[in-house]
């Protein structure tokens, strides 16, 4: 039970940065590979702020009142932070692609080409090392439930925190796609954009808010990372973007409530996987499973497109 445990809290964090992946590709039929590296300059943004206050790795936890301070402050810096950054990428990188009706492939080479980028600019001024997240949180034991035969199942505050997060993050983002004005607007362009444009939508509008609205969940996503960790290093975002987006697909890319399903279900596959068979075997596991479930269901676990979503 352990492991269904570390596992939903894991693939809480995949999803939350998946949704980026897939409301970009909803919208813009764009595979954003840079995407992790929003996150992973969210999760130093945090950090940086925290420090600034005097936190760091060796210091105390302090008091319940500073750490809701602390929380808030971390909170809206790796938002800001990551919402910056995939708001420069849209602007820098693909706006002027999509002005000039650039082939797809030339997106995707850009894509990869901005993640490295940006991962090994923050490597040259972080110098490489691996950095400690300030001690803010002491996980405690809240659920102990003995099940049996299945084992015992021990929940703290922080991952009941972790997982809840996720599927607050899912809510507000499913009733602002799906009820809200500007949210009618993302539809309408990721279903037609140029009859969308014809009816009054401004695209590039649309496509910054998708970019933004993705930014800020990878931002939720960095700092339960750092709560969760406790250390990241420049190139943190590969494997987790990888990861993010195997969730994604797993779910059916282009679908939010399917992002969140694919994040679960290759977090407790994983840690099933590892402790069946080894933590060697972990990545080999999550990628044969998706493999499996795309041979019979190419697209995906909820394989609805963002155009096509309903309430």
């Amino acid at each position: 039970m352990e492991l269904t445990t570390g596992g939903l809290t894991l693939g809480a964090i995949y999803a939350l940065i998946a949704l980026g992946y897939t409301l970009v590709y909803g919208v813009l039929k764009l595979i954003n590979f840079a995407h992790s590296e929003v996150f992973m300059v969210g999760a130093f943004a945090s950090v940086m702020a925290w420090e600034l206050f005097g936190l760091t790795g060796s210091t105390p936890a302090p008091s319940l009142g500073m750490l809701v301070v602390f929380l808030i402050l971390g909170t809206a810096v790796a938002i800001a932070a990551s919402g910056a950054t995939a708001l420069t990428l849209e602007l820098v990188a693909y706006r002027p692609l999509r002005r000039k009706n650039a082939p797809r492939l030339v997106f995707l080479i850009t894509a990869i080409g901005a993640s490295l980028a940006i991962s090994q600019a923050v490597g040259v001024l972080t110098g490489h090392n691996k950095w400690k997240v300030p001690n803010l949180v002491s996980p405690n034991v809240v659920i102990n439930w003995d099940t049996g035969f299945m084992g015992t199942l021990r929940l703290t505050d922080l991952d009941i925190g972790i997982i809840l997060a996720a599927l607050l993050m899912l809510v507000v983002l499913d009733l602002f796609i799906n009820r809200s004005r500007l949210g009618m607007g993302i539809r309408a362009v990721a279903q037609d954009p140029d009859t969308a444009a014809l009816m009054g939508v401004n695209k590039n509008r649309v496509f910054m808010l998708t970019f933004l609205l993705g930014g800020v969940a990878a931002g939720l996503a960095a700092i339960l990372y750092n709560l969760r960790i406790g250390n990241i290093q420049y190139d943190v975002g590969f494997l987790l973007g990888v990861k993010a987006f195997t969730a994604a697909v797993l779910g059916g890319i282009g679908n939010l409530r399917g992002a969140l399903l694919g994040g679960f279900a290759l977090g407790l596959v994983e840690l099933w996987g590892a402790g069946f068979f080894g933590n060697q075997w972990l990545n080999v596991v999550a990628f044969v499973v998706l493999v499996i479930v795309l041979m019979f269901r190419p697209t995906g676990l909820l394989g609805e497109s963002l155009g096509r979503s309903k309430a």
